[in-house]
């Protein structure tokens, strides 16, 4: 298995409370994602800075969640500015001593 960690940052212009309840229904479509395992919403409301990180079980289910409508509407929503995406492998034995949550039984 080759575990892949997609990292999404960006800068928003709305209030925090505002972005929260825009993403809100997004959650369970982001959850029903195939190949997903998990998501971390990430917030610094006081850099008006906001993201994700992302476990998907392998490179082409990364893939189809970046080719589809939801990163495609993070990228096309005028509240939000400075999308950086990156894609990482996991060092899956040193991340299992960390105690990172990349085992089988972590998918929700």
């Amino acid at each position: 298995m080759s575990l892949k960690i997609l990292q999404i940052n960006f800068k928003f212009n709305v209030p925090q409370t505002e972005l929260e309840q825009a993403f809100a229904p997004a959650a369970q479509p982001i959850a029903d994602t195939p190949g997903l395992r998990w998501k971390i919403w990430l917030m610094n409301g006081a850099a008006h800075e906001a993201g994700g990180v992302y476990l998907f079980d392998d490179e082409a289910s990364l893939q189809a969640f970046l080719d589809g409508p939801i990163v495609a509407s993070v990228g096309s929503n005028p509240a939000l500015t400075d999308v950086s995406v990156k894609v990482f492998d996991t060092i899956e034995a040193l991340t299992l001593v960390t105690r990172g949550p990349i085992r089988e039984g972590t998918r929700a």
